[in-house]
């Protein structure tokens, strides 16, 4: 750190002028990046990948599908409309509701637009084909692409919204923390640059990897309250040290102190987003990705453009002046500190209490994989396609599609005759309530009657183009319908068993019940490698950090409960349905991604508090002064910087999708119980109570001393 704070009190100049070209550059690519996002990120290589692939290519099954619901609209209206779809020749092949029936249900009919292939400027054809029959009243075009580019469209806006609502009252914030207007805008400076920069850098990776439309969201979330809280930290020291020395001597003082705490803390975000990368399903990989990129930008904009600044500005930091601000903690955080470590064990039951209550409901939390749910009900793609579902019965059943591999084929009578003692199998389990197959849909009994209807040539004729619709050489394809919701556990356990009940083959099978079945599968087996990565990582950055054995071991535990206990507030409020929401589920995503961010925004506080209690026991070696001197210095930092997180991602509690509206108030909430409870109770209480030991560490001798143990 003396290299780096070197660097920039000397160059200074030239640092915020390379910050300056690199931000105007990236602000280019960065309003791109909306145009790069693609689907929820909800993907993995797997059985059900390979399955649609090989039923996509060799069967004829189309790659994407999307739906076109007509609600009391007369066959002369639909056929004008299917004709301007037609004509806009984006479409590989259209099921008409006038050539099928089974597409009719009173007053609601739909017609199938499929594609043979995914198509990278699917939001593109989306929007011609809204365009198309923007003028059709009674028509509306669904289906996972139209839902996906109307989610991405939501979640720009929410981002807005978001921005709007959080960034006047950060600033708010900002001013009561440092009581000038120059002051409170340098972290919003930090922050901003930090994601256009990210933006930029995401669009340029947009290009190589599929990024999905959450990052839009996530990743300034998380960005922008990092680097503000960073700034605050920074800014804090910097007026706390220019009271005692020169401007490059307060700055190269800063850099060194709460430098080094920005780049502990950094390195604990990191671990939690590094850590997702074990959990091999997309939008984990985006964020950890994107996370990881943001968070770097977020300690290298805080050590080195904001110094730059801080130089460049000098006294200048001050001006317009609307607010006295105390320095160095007051008497009223101190008379708190008193008093907290007055009553260390009262105070320690009680907030176990708390939390303990607050964790009660987690017992009851149900994990979904967001869907149609995650879109506004205001928008007409949902309305349709649930409208779509409940007409047809289609939200009480799954599609499953089974490709059976036979070495000796299945074209020969011994052949077939195992298809439809398959096809028998699988009639005969109570959840399939249907079979389609080359027996199902000619209506013959037995192989042998197949092969003898096969020497007649006008059977022949109709029978050949459905063995070659379902057998492709070596392998057989069969679609499914099972009695049971794509998302639900009794779906789940059958796709997940039925290749063991079937053998003298290879059966492998795909459709949403088996790609949910892998995502839950995927993190369920991966979530005990996440967890430990970060809490054996931490430790030992801790452990590094304060040369103590308890303190990281306390901080570990308590960042444990309190987030144990945000999970339960979650349930309550997502699930039980409270303050106005209703009923539902919490998105599968939310449990490992708030833990991997928040683990690491925490130990921000912990780092922050302790190191400031460290560096007075050096000084002191008196336990109860550095816990008192440590909260009383930082409480008014640790509580504006979590005011400011809180309030960053707490506005998108005002927002329309619901996994990003979960994601914000969790982060929140976590935040709030481990800026309040956890850091202004638990950790006092339990520096009292554990007195010089917190600052044992085994196999050393000698004394703490400034700079360490001698």
């Amino acid at each position: 750190m003396f290299t780096l704070a070197r660097l920039v009190t000397k160059s200074y100049k030239v640092i915020i002028t390379l910050w300056a070209i690199l931000i105007v550059v990236m602000a280019f690519f960065a309003i791109q990046l909306p145009s790069k996002l693609h689907g929820d990120g909800f993907w993995m290589e797997g059985e059900h990948a390979e399955v649609m692939d090989i039923a996509s290519e060799a069967f004829d099954m189309p790659a994407e599908t999307m739906f076109l619901v007509f609600d009391k609209m007369s066959d002369k209206q639909i056929a004008k409309t299917m004709e301007k779809v037609a004509d806009l020749d984006v479409v590989s092949s259209i099921v008409s509701p006038l050539e099928d029936n089974s597409l009719y249900s009173k007053d609601l009919s739909y017609a199938l637009l499929q594609f043979e292939d995914k198509e990278d400027d699917m939001p593109e054809i989306v929007t011609s084909i809204r365009e198309a029959i923007d003028k059709d009243k009674g028509v509306v075009l669904t289906g996972a692409p139209a839902i996906s580019k109307d989610i991405n469209t939501a979640s720009q806006r929410d981002l807005m919204t978001a921005e709007a609502i959080g960034l006047p009252i950060a600033i708010i914030v900002l001013l009561f923390a440092f009581g000038s207007v120059v002051a409170s805008f340098i972290p919003l400076i930090i922050g901003i640059s930090t994601i256009l920069v990210s933006f930029g850098l995401l669009t340029m990776l947009g290009n190589r990897i599929d990024l999905s439309i959450f990052v839009l969201n996530i990743i300034p979330m998380l960005g922008l309250a990092l680097s503000i809280d960073f700034a605050l930290l920074f800014i804090s020291r910097y007026r706390e040290e220019r009271k005692k020395s020169g401007l490059l001597e307060a700055v190269s003082t800063t850099i060194r102190t709460a430098g080094r705490s920005v780049l502990f803390s950094a390195f604990c975000v990191l671990i939690g987003l590094g850590a997702m990368m074990l959990v091999e399903v997309d939008i984990f990989q985006n964020i950890a990705v994107g996370g990881m990129i943001v968070v770097a930008l977020a300690v290298l904009s805080s050590i080195t453009l904001l110094p730059s600044i801080l130089i460049m500005l000098g006294e200048r930091i001050n001006k317009w002046q609307l607010l006295k601000v105390k320095e160095n903690g007051d008497d009223g955080w101190r008379k708190f500190a008193n008093k907290v470590i007055k009553r260390p064990m009262l105070l320690m039951i009680f907030s176990i209490l708390i939390l303990g209550i607050a964790v009660i409901p987690i017992k009851n939390m149900k994990l979904t994989i967001p869907s149609i749910e995650s879109l506004p009900k205001s928008y007409d793609s949902r309305s349709a396609y649930e409208a779509m579902q409940e007409a047809f019965g289609l939200e009480d059943t799954s599609m499953v599609y089974a490709i059976a591999t036979r070495e000796n084929g299945w074209e020969n009578e011994e052949g077939l005759s195992e298809i439809k003692e398959l096809e028998d199998k699988l009639l005969a389990d109570p959840l399939v309530d249907e079979v389609t197959t080359l027996f199902s849909l000619s209506g013959v009994k037995s192989a042998r009657e197949w092969e003898m209807s096969m020497q007649v040539p006008e059977m022949e004729a109709k029978l050949r183009p459905l063995q070659e619709q379902f057998i492709k050489e070596h392998q057989l394809f069969i679609p499914i319908t099972i009695a049971a919701e794509p998302d639900s556990k009794e779906a789940q356990d059958w796709v997940r068993t039925v290749a063991e009940r079937y053998s003298g083959y290879e059966l492998k099978v795909g459709g949403m019940p088996k790609f949910n079945q892998e995502i839950f599968d995927e993190i369920e087996n991966k979530i005990g490698a996440v967890l430990s990565v970060i809490i054996v990582s931490t430790f030992f950055i801790l452990l590094i950090a304060f040369r103590s054995l308890l303190i990281p071991i306390k901080a570990i535990l308590m960042n444990i409960f309190g987030l144990s206990a945000t999970f339960g507030i979650l349930v309550y409020v997502f699930q039980y349905g409270h303050f106005g929401l209703p009923a539902g589920t919490i998105a599968l995503i939310i449990p490992v991604l708030v833990f991997s961010l928040v683990f690491g925004l925490s130990m921000d506080y912990e780092v922050f508090l302790i190191s400031r209690m460290q560096e007075e026991y050096a000084h002191s070696l008196d336990n109860d002064r550095a816990t008192v001197e440590g909260l009383a210095t930082t409480s008014k930092i640790i509580t504006s910087a979590a005011l400011i997180m809180i309030v960053l991602t707490g506005a998108f509690a005002f927002t329309d999708v619901m996994p990003v509206k979960q994601i914000g108030v969790g982060i929140a909430i976590a935040v709030a119980i481990d800026a309040t409870i956890i850091r202004l109770l638990l950790v006092p209480s339990l520096m009292k109570l554990f007195g010089n030991w917190n600052w044992w560490l085994p196999f050393r001798k000698g004394r703490y001393r400034a700079g360490g143990w001698h």
